[in-house]
């Protein structure tokens, strides 16, 4: 058995299905501030160039086409926007119970601004703003929704200040 550490991989990119390319790379670049480093561009399905045998290895066969789109987050981290003319133009229930990707979680000091610009902007607030050491330090959080129903979470640090204090620790 060895000892030796796993160096911690970073992250990369995360990819999301929405209902609309165009609506969704709106939202998020006027919402988030994301830059978009592709336009949104159409994906055949064929097997003469790269990305569209790729394409054909994850999904398979009789898809058709798609849209897609690059953003990227102030820190580098790709966020890449699918949108199927066949898929189901809703998100799935939440249940966060399940095995999967239940959330993903973006940073911003100002977690009532950016909860107010979500709702304000087709979104959702899913709970109030929380403190995680109330009087103690200002770390807050909150649940929300995009207009697509894409849960995710925003905090006020970094995960790694947020959670190195101990913030289940009486």
């Amino acid at each position: 058995m060895t000892t030796e550490k796993t160096y911690p991989k970073s992250f990369s990119h995360i990819g999301l299905s929405v209902p609309d390319i165009h609506a969704a790379v709106k939202f998020y670049t006027d919402v988030m501030g994301w830059y978009i480093i592709m336009e949104p561009s159409t994906v055949a399905e064929e097997t003469e160039t790269a990305i569209g045998q790729m394409c054909i290895d994850v999904f398979g066969t009789g898809w058709g086409t798609f849209d897609i789109a690059h953003l990227s987050t102030s820190d580098g981290i790709g966020i890449e926007l699918f949108s199927f003319p066949n898929g189901v133009k809703q998100a799935p229930p939440f249940q966060p119970f399940n095995t999967g990707l239940f959330h993903f979680c973006v940073q911003d000091p100002d977690v009532e601004g950016l909860v107010n610009k979500i709702v304000a902007n087709g979104g959702k607030q899913r709970m109030p703003v929380r403190e995680y050491y109330p009087n103690e330090k200002p770390y807050r959080m909150c649940y929300v929704e995009d207009p697509f129903g894409i849960v995710f979470e925003v905090y006020s640090h970094s995960y790694e200040l947020t959670y190195s204090s101990g913030a289940y620790t009486k």
